[in-house]
């Protein structure tokens, strides 16, 4: 199932290691502070005590949504950038 990971994290050395953390597990980065990819339900479950482990008591915020195929068809992107406006 396709996995959404979004983070805000204040502290730069922690921020990386939740970045890294997410591409061990194959994540794409799509924005600043969010990655999506295909992980089962083992697998989203390993990175979220991975994620929770290195976050600790440090100031931040992550969320970790399971996005179903149909839900996922439905998402809409746009995009602005300097060879023109991409609308998804």
């Amino acid at each position: 199932m396709k996995t959404l990971v979004i983070y805000d994290i204040e502290e730069d050395r922690i921020r990386n290691k939740i970045l890294e953390a997410c591409k061990d597990y194959g994540l794409d980065h799509i924005q600043y502070s969010a990655f999506m990819g295909e992980l089962n339900h083992n697998r989203r479950e390993e990175l979220w005590h991975r994620l929770r482990r290195i976050l600790g008591k440090k100031i931040g915020k992550i969320l970790m949504v399971p996005l179903c195929d149909k839900d996922l068809r439905l998402a809409r992107e746009v995009y602005v950038g300097p060879e023109g406006v991409f609308d998804a």
